[in-house]
């Protein structure tokens, strides 16, 4: 595959010795000058009652020199922390940081996906789920934006779908965004669709002539997103717009997807919220576009190799991943899988 060939600077070969940039020659425990038990002459045992490991007890379990220990975790390689000057190591990070580093990760038959609700992206993974038929999964759970990307930072995410704002605008904004998270240098971020983001309504208001003026009404019954999720941004910066804050709208509710809010529409709970066009389309409701939005995937860049999210990138560029993004509507295809930006290349502060 040609997406295969960006250069990320990681090859998907690389052995787990060589990831950690074992020494040549000899033993690992030999060479790593670490210290042993003046009592035993045997090392000393890694605590296991602590969340985090000082540089020392990471040199111990991966028999690595500190010196070693010290550039993984300035190059932002391994997750670390410093506190006060002093590097700290989330011990089940380094442990799933081990466990990712082997064989391009033991957990390589599955891909978890988080952030941002989107049609196309759930479709996607459910026909994917039926044609590994069992031998691999696709697990999807929205959870806006923010949220997503943290749960990226932690590990406990393989995918985070984001978007924060006009396309013209989020070569800057969404890379402000991820740096704010740890780990961001180990990172890419790739584009899945452009998308048309706007106000979903009420099917029986679809034909009438609708202005902003008429949406703030205390007539209006409105569903928002929680903070933090990007349709919530999208509506803060377009009531903005209009001299309005969110606060002025007449709130019934909270969704925590576009697809929710949709639905609330169509049960009639509520009149308009914000959402994508392919969300208004799922549910046969009206749509007010205000704006066409990148919607981004960010990964860590060992999981941009997995067989997994490249299928994922693939399917969309077969007739029957165009034909579904066209039958949801409001995408555009055309930057599918492009790589948009890296974290290792980025300029740090």
């Amino acid at each position: 595959m040609s997406r295969l060939s960006s250069p990320l600077g990681v090859v998907p070969s690389q052995s787990f010795s060589s990831e950690l940039g074992a020494p040549s020659g000899g033993s690992v425990a030999e060479s790593s000058g670490e210290a042993l038990n003046a009592a035993t002459g045997r090392q000393a045992p890694v605590p296991h009652d602590n969340p985090f490991l000082t540089v020392q007890e990471v040199a111990r379990l991966l028999h690595l020199n500190e010196k070693k220990i010290y550039q993984l975790a300035s190059d932002g390689t391994m997750p670390a922390t410093k506190v006060t000057g002093k590097w700290l190591f989330p011990r089940r990070l380094v442990e799933q940081w081990i466990l990712e580093s082997s064989h391009h990760g033991v957990l390589a038959d599955r891909l978890m996906i988080t952030g941002s609700d989107d049609p196309l992206l759930a479709a996607l993974s459910m026909r994917l789920n039926q044609q590994h038929a069992g031998s691999a999964f696709y697990g999807m759970s929205v959870t806006g934006t923010r949220l997503g990307l943290d749960l990226l930072s932690q590990g406990r995410a393989d995918v985070c779908a984001i978007h924060w704002g006009r396309a013209e605008e989020a070569a800057l904004r969404h890379p402000a965004l991820i740096r704010g998270h740890d780990g961001y240098r180990q990172w890419v971020m790739v584009r899945l669709a452009r998308r048309t983001q706007g106000l979903i309504i009420r099917n029986d208001d679809r034909h009438l002539s609708i202005d902003p003026s008429g949406l703030f009404g205390s007539q209006r019954r409105w569903a928002v997103r929680q903070e933090g999720a990007g349709s919530q941004r999208f509506l803060q910066e377009w009531l903005s717009g209009h001299q309005m804050r969110a606060e002025q709208l007449n709130t019934l509710a909270i969704a925590y997807s576009e697809r929710e809010v949709a639905s609330m529409v169509a049960r009639g709970e509520v009149d308009v919220g914000p959402g994508t066009l392919s969300a208004a389309n799922e549910f046969g409701l009206g749509f007010v576009p205000v704006c066409e939005e990148a919607f981004d995937l960010v990964v860590p860049r060992n999981v941009y190799f997995r067989d997994l999210f490249q299928g994922l990138l693939d399917y969309l560029a077969t007739p029957n991943g165009i034909q579904l993004a066209q039958s949801l509507g409001g995408y555009d295809l055309r930057e599918c899988g492009q790589l948009i930006w890296r974290g290792d290349a980025a300029q740090h502060d």
